[in-house]
């Protein structure tokens, strides 16, 4: 038995295997999908009308008691996320502070490199590792301990291949840069940062699961004090190498990688060293090897999410170069994209953590405590909107003054500043929301909502505001803010309509198949065909 610490449910569920050889009735209505990759579905989760009938005790509002545990639990996990992530933060503004000592062209060279590695290495293996997320958390939910460490080892190991394309792709990125008719020396001196950045491909291979891993078992501190190990010897590695030794750009590069070699190793050795693996670890064995499905399942959708929002501010810095005064509004968009990266960490954290109570919840099958944590992360979420916004606002003529001194700049950073503000009123709920979304092990969902927001809803907007209607620099800002509206309002939609008791059963199902403990399902059902796109568009009639 999969999960024997779960008490049944009273009403039925049917879960049936889907077989792809029999012909499915046609829709009553016309659908339009716009479908980039479809994987095939092998699971159906049907509710009977016995389950369409409402709970009332999954619908009413939760007592103040357990709003204040529940926010209490989300800040115990959030809190060292939210640090973590900031110590982070600083060590990539050290790096930017050695380039920029290094001189102008060195500084333009590795700004491009580190573009270039987000789009195509980290954003990728950071959007992979998510999807793990759900399975563990739902894992220790339920009390599989063996399920964890299985998907840990599977991870890592998925992520490993991953980056054998990804370090092709970077090796030959001065040819690449060349073609686009980039500056010669600039790509030299990017493809030097790139090929010193290696090492950090295979160190994130690590850190993303570990540290998954640990967070779906509550455990959060121990990644931060290795982060503040790597963080404090990235100083005195930089001085060593850039400074003393001479090294350029290459140091500035073989710092951040030894700085998360240091992080990597400090947070393994304390796991070992305290025994905080033991409850759930299992060692590797040929098990590891097979039953890849359900992670990949989650995990492509997973990385398109997270892609599709990350690719869209490298699109923005493009764009601005084709404005009026490119120098100007580049420089400026840099400096805005660096201040909704320090905002966008304490939504972010608060969605890791959301991400991990849902998960936990519905593993151990308790669907009304996943409601009550959703609920209370997205009124949180709201007030770190207003927080965010009143931060933006406030500090708008003073802000980018920490950067240049530049009056171009300065005017146009103090101009865009109020719609960044907007912004992340729309863009903390939507990030816990997506947390929410994720927890529940609905990735696609969350890649549906970001494709249509920013790119069919976000860019053209942009687009026609900045260069249509030549509204310039603050057109493509308030394209972000139309984003962030529509992302918000569908992603807060889809967890307003979640029946978390359907997603309880879910949880436990994907709990059984992720361990390999059965082949079928638990119970029985009809057979149809069903295959679920990663990304579509439907549009009904």
């Amino acid at each position: 038995m999969c999960n024997p610490k779960t008490t049944p449910c009273t009403t039925l569920t049917t879960i049936s295997v889907i077989d792809h050889h029999k012909e499915s009735p046609p829709p009553s209505q016309t659908h339009f999908y716009f479908d980039l990759l479809s994987l095939p579905t092998w699971v159906k989760i049907q509710q009977t009308e016995n389950q369409q009938k409402l709970n009332p005790l999954l619908h009413h509002f939760p007592s103040y008691t357990h709003i204040i545990n529940e926010t209490k639990a989300l800040f115990k996990l959030s809190f060292p996320i939210a640090l973590t992530a900031l110590i982070f933060y600083s060590r990539s503004i050290l790096s930017m502070l050695f380039l920029g000592h290094l001189g102008d062209t060195e500084l333009a060279a590795g700004s491009l490199a580190i573009a270039f590695a987000n789009i195509t290495g980290y954003s990728v293996l950071s959007g992979l590792a998510l999807g793990m997320e759900p399975l563990c958390s739902q894992a220790f939910g339920a009390q599989i301990p063996k399920l964890l460490s299985l998907t840990l080892q599977r991870s890592v190991m998925f992520l490993l291949l991953c980056t054998l394309p990804i370090t092709f792709l970077w090796i030959n990125i001065s040819n690449i840069l060349l073609y686009l008719h980039q500056d010669p020396l600039i790509s030299r001196l990017a493809h030097t940062y790139l090929i010193f950045s290696l090492p950090d491909l295979l160190t994130n291979s690590f850190i993303h699961p570990i540290r998954i891993y640990l967070r779906a078992q509550g455990i959060t501190y121990p990644l931060t004090l290795a982060s503040l190990a790597g963080v404090a010897l990235n100083f005195p590695i930089n001085y060593v190498l850039v400074i003393r030794l001479r090294l350029g750009v290459a140091g500035v590069a073989a710092a951040a990688a030894t700085s998360n070699l240091v992080v990597l190793v400090a947070l393994v050795l304390y796991v070992w060293a305290t025994g905080l693996h033991l409850p759930t670890w299992t060692k590797p064995s040929r098990e590891c090897l097979t039953g890849w499905g359900p992670l990949v399942r989650l995990a492509a959708p997973s990385c398109v999410s997270v892609c599709l929002e990350w690719w869209w501010y490298e699109i923005m810095i493009v764009l601005c170069g084709l404005l009026v005064d490119p120098k100007a509004t580049v420089a400026s968009m840099g400096v805005l994209i660096q201040t909704t990266s320090l905002l966008y960490i304490f939504p972010s954290s608060l969605s890791f953590a959301v991400s991990t109570r849902v998960g936990n919840e519905l593993g151990a099958n308790r669907p009304e405590k996943a409601r009550v944590s959703s609920m209370v992360s997205i009124f949180i979420a709201c007030l770190m909107g207003l927080s965010a916004m009143a931060f933006a606002t406030s500090l708008k003529d003073l802000w980018a003054r920490m950067f240049t001194d530049d009056i171009q700049i300065l005017r146009l950073t103090s101009a865009a500043l109020p719609i960044i503000g907007l912004c992340e009123l729309g863009n903390c709920p939507q990030t816990v929301g997506c947390g929410v979304v994720r927890g529940t092990a609905r990735p696609s969902t969350a890649a549906n909502v970001n494709l249509g927001s920013f790119y069919l809803v976000g860019m053209p907007v942009a687009i026609g505001l900045g260069f249509g209607l030549r509204v310039g620099f603050c057109g493509l800002w308030l394209g972000l803010l139309s984003a962030q509206i529509s992302c918000a309002g569908l992603m807060l939609y889809v967890v307003a309509i979640t029946d978390w008791k359907f997603e309880a059963a879910r949880a436990e199902f994907l709990t059984c198949t992720g361990c390999g403990e059965t082949e079928t399902p638990p119970l029985t059902g009809e057979c149809d065909d069903e295959k679920e796109p990663l990304i579509c568009v439907t549009v009904t009639s």
